[in-house]
């Protein structure tokens, strides 16, 4: 994988962007993140939350450069966590 794949969401092809952990997280380095609210690993989030777990939530695609990892990266609204973003230019 090249590094230009590993900053773009596998699920809707958009950049990933730069966002920093909140201070209560476990996380201690930045991570990357898909905001694209067209992507359908967010928009189909919804319903398997709710389905799941009975919550309104959903979540975005997560990649962390320090170890390689991704995963889902919990969201309450379509505005959550948007304010930790720390790199918005695109390509």
């Amino acid at each position: 994988m090249t590094d230009k794949e590993k900053l773009t969401c596998p699920h809707c092809g958009a950049r990933l962007l730069k966002w920093a952990p909140p201070d209560n997280s476990t996380w201690d380095d930045f991570q990357y993140a898909c905001f694209n609210d067209e992507c359908l690993y967010y928009q189909k989030g919804w319903d398997w939350m709710m389905k799941k777990f009975k919550v309104k939530a959903s979540y975005r695609y997560r990649y962390d450069p320090q170890t390689g990892q991704t995963g889902p990266l919990a969201v309450w609204s379509d505005t959550a966590i948007r304010n930790l973003v720390i790199d918005e230019k695109k390509d």
